[in-house]
């Protein structure tokens, strides 16, 4: 037996020893092993939706401190013209480029469709073939002996 399986969010042995244990040695621990055995199958879920929300934090900070770098000036004009002019370029380059992503991932989507749409048809197709005898007529579903 694994470890996994020795100390899954359940009433097993080794949980129950351990939130003992937890309890005599010091009391938080035991309470922790606690809520663990209780709440312990609810962690995973909480733990991608932490991970969503840091994830989106940060990224709303990388975004706005990309707005804000533009206003920082290094007091030489012609150089703080030239920056500007090149960072503009390249959020332009960024812009087609998430475009021309969006239109390949459209792209691709219709390709997986009509794919689909085709095995589909292929499918249907044999269905009646296979369905017919011989002669061209539709086979009995049910025959008897």
């Amino acid at each position: 037996m694994n470890q996994s399986a020795l100390l899954r969010p359940d009433w097993t042995p080794a949980t129950i020893a351990l939130m003992i244990l937890g309890f005599m040695v010091f009391w938080p621990l035991g309470l922790a092993m606690l809520a663990y055995i209780i709440f312990g199958e609810r962690l995973r879920g909480f733990k991608r939706d932490v991970n969503q929300a840091t994830d989106g934090f940060f990224a709303s900070c990388r975004r706005s401190h990309g707005h804000h770098r533009p206003h920082f000036s290094t007091g030489n004009v012609a150089f703080d013209d030239w920056r500007k002019a090149e960072l503009d370029r390249i959020e332009e380059e960024r812009r087609k480029l998430d475009e021309m992503r969006e239109e390949f991932d459209a792209y691709l989507r219709e390709l997986r469709r009509a794919k689909d749409q085709e095995e589909f048809d292929r499918f249907m197709r044999e269905r009646r073939n296979a369905k017919r005898d011989d002669n061209g007529g539709p086979v009995a579903e049910f025959q008897t002996p």
